[in-house]
Formats: C-alpha cells, sequence, structure tokens
C-alpha cells in the first residue's frame, strides 16, 4: 500500500474494538513521529504513549467521554513545550554537535539564532509556536499509522488545562496540544466506518499562481 492509497484508506475513526496493535507496528509509528520535520530541527514538544487502561479511563474524563481513548490500544498526547529556554537549546546544540561530530563552538551563530528568536518572543508566543511544530509530528503520525494500516483519530475535543493537571504536565514543562488514540475500527459500531471519504476537488483544492496580481 503507497502513501495515497493508505489515506484514502483512513478514516477518523469514530469507535475502535479494543485490539492491541503489534509493537512493531507501534515502534514504526513513533519512529516516523520522531523522525518528522520541526522549525530549526528543535523539536519543542513531546509525544506521551500512554497503554495503561486506568490512565486512559481518567483521561476520557476530561475528553468529553469519546470512546476511542479507552477502545484504542495505545494513546498519544502531543505536548508543547510551554516555553523556549536557554537550557533547552543548550541541549539542542549538544546534541547537533555530537550527533554530527562537529565542534559545539561552530554553532555558534545557528544558536544566537535560537536564543534571539526564543528571547524576542513572550512565553505564550514560544507555546503557540512549539504547538505548531507539534501539529507537524501529529500530521506524520497519522499519515504513519495509516501506512501500517492502523487507524488513528485526531482529537482537540478535551479539556487541556484539566488533562495538564491529570498528568502533572506543567511539572515537565509541558502543555497539552492533541491527542491521538491508535487500534482498529469497530466496523459494527462506527456509523462512519466505508463511508465515502468526502474532499474538496482539486481543482477548487489547488490554486496555481502564475503571478502576483
Amino acid at each position: 500500500m503507497n502513501l495515497i492509497q493508505a489515506l484514502n484508506w483512513r478514516y477518523a475513526a469514530k469507535r475502535m474494538n479494543g485490539q492491541k496493535v503489534p509493537q512493531q507496528k507501534i515502534d514504526n509509528i513513533l519512529e516516523a513521529t520522531r523522525l518528522a520535520p520541526s522549525s530549526m530541527g528543535l523539536q519543542p514538544y513531546t509525544v506521551l504513549v500512554i497503554e495503561d487502561e486506568e490512565v486512559r479511563k481518567e483521561i476520557q474524563k476530561v475528553a468529553n467521554n469519546q470512546p476511542q481513548i479507552v477502545e484504542a490500544s495505545h494513546l498519544l498526547i502531543f505536548a508543547a513545550w510551554d516555553n523556549i529556554t536557554e537550557n533547552q537549546i543548550n541541549d539542542y546544540m549538544n546534541n547537533t554537535a555530537e550527533t554530527r561530530g562537529v565542534a559545539l563552538a561552530s554553532l555558534a551563530d545557528f544558536k544566537n539564532a535560537l536564543l534571539g528568536i526564543a528571547s524576542r518572543n513572550t512565553q505564550e508566543q514560544n507555546y503557540q509556536w512549539a504547538a505548531r511544530q507539534a501539529y507537524i509530528a501529529f500530521g506524520t503520525a497519522i499519515a504513519a499509522a495509516a501506512t501500517e494500516q492502523v487507524d488513528a483519530t485526531p482529537m482537540e475535543g478535551f479539556n487541556a488545562a484539566a488533562l495538564d493537571e491529570l498528568l502533572n504536565l506543567k511539572e515537565k514543562g509541558l502543555r497539552s496540544v492533541t491527542l491521538l488514540p491508535l487500534g482498529y475500527r469497530d466496523t459494527e459500531n462506527d456509523w462512519l466506518a466505508g463511508q465515502k471519504k468526502v474532499r474538496r476537488e482539486k481543482e477548487e483544492f489547488f490554486l496555481h499562481l502564475e503571478q502576483v496580481a
């Protein structure tokens, strides 16, 4: 199954059947998520992987009781850094120097550029920027799940403040952005299963500009 076929196969499952997803498939989805692009490569977010059923039951209470959360095999929570700090940037520089085998001093201009961006913004602006980066990884995870023929249901319908408190995310310097249950569709109880995918036609969706008006 190529990517286009996988994206045609996938949909946002409204009910899941509780079947466990093989660990190799989960590992592939997580690795694709880790490899997703982010601005300057900083990856200013963390992905929480939750399999424990009792924890997911508690999360469901602050997520409008959406059944996929407890019917899924795994739940991913995409949480953005609540600020961009010098320590985080230093960690990234150290990782870059070690991974690429270069001197830390050679990254000074790159580091200063990142520090400049972070210092110009308020904490809330830094969080909003980080959240947008998290969405790139979120989209990558959805596509990766489709290629593994694992259902994934994108969710924003939850009380973020309550979830952050439940999981002590503030103490970790994180704020929740999106949820992504992973599992298998329950075709008998999901009204959306088997429905045709509805998308705008490409002639309407794409605008090819040849010159600026």
